[in-house]
């Protein structure tokens, strides 16, 4: 009788501590993978403030009245803004040639990072602007766009990163607050800067006709415009001719086939 209890309670002891083992190693495997994650997170953000070394403020000030963009003889009668940085685009590019162009935003300046174009749309989505393997990834324009963003719609993709960087701000474009600090998002890029005005700020599925970028410019361009405009999240007052390039910048939500995009129409 004394031995079958102790045999029993040997079982029960080897039992516990397979049990304790196995959570021991979920718990290592756990902690290991945050750590992973957090390097990684680490590791995205200081090569991107390494970028910054190649970016300087210029004595512009963001000017936050919206613009006639669409009345030609009242652009002409502006004095053009200056971009407010300017971007060694030499240097970046001899750090990799796929980067064509630089974002900045002047009511959220963390965003502010280079554009890089690959030959699909799916390596940036893993990789960073060095190439690199990384969850932060790129700021990428899409694959089937013209470099010199002269297209009736140019898409670039960022990843929502939950420490906020790359797109992860995008979404405060859904409040009113932001848009009145500026409406205006900058491309800088080798051959000219270019500013737009932002016009709508919605949700789309990431299967919406925008991204199919089959829109031509003119009265096609000038009706999708509006119409995308009428939806918007916010008050955008902006008009239209149809012939100025829009800029599309998208990013994925909590839902994986909605997509929470901003959308700015060149003011000059």
């Amino acid at each position: 009788m004394g031995t079958t209890k102790r045999k029993k309670r040997r079982k029960n002891t080897l039992v516990s501590n397979l049990f304790l083992i196995a959570a021991l190693a979920i718990t290592i495997f756990a902690a290991a993978k945050i750590m992973g994650i957090i390097f990684q997170y680490r590791a995205g953000e200081q090569e991107y403030d390494s970028f910054m070394q190649y970016v300087e403020k210029t004595d512009t000030m963001p000017d936050t009245t919206p613009s006639t963009a669409s009345n030609p003889d009242a652009l002409a009668a502006e004095v053009l803004p200056e971009a407010p940085i300017s971007v060694d685009f030499s240097a970046l590019q001899q750090i990799n040639e796929d980067i064509v162009g630089w974002i900045y935003a002047e009511a959220i300046p963390e965003i502010s990072y280079p554009i890089v174009q690959g030959e699909d749309n799916d390596y940036y989505l893993h990789h960073t602007a060095e190439k690199k393997k990384n969850f932060s990834a790129s700021i990428f324009m899409d694959c089937r766009n013209s470099v010199d963003f002269q297209d009736a719609i140019t898409v670039v993709y960022g990843h929502n990163m939950k420490n906020e960087s790359m797109f992860g701000r995008l979404k405060e474009y859904r409040s009113q607050e932001t848009l009145s600090k500026s409406p205006y998002i900058w491309i800088l890029t080798p051959n000219g800067d270019y500013r737009y005005e932002i016009f709508s700020v919605h949700s789309i599925r990431d299967d919406d006709a925008v991204y199919e970028l089959s829109y031509t410019q003119g009265e096609e361009l000038k009706a999708y415009m509006e119409k995308i405009q009428a939806q918007s999240e916010i008050e955008c007052n902006v008009t239209f001719t149809g012939y100025e390039p829009v800029l599309m910048l998208s990013t994925c939500t909590a839902s994986d086939r909605i997509r929470c995009v901003v959308q700015a129409v060149r003011t000059e």
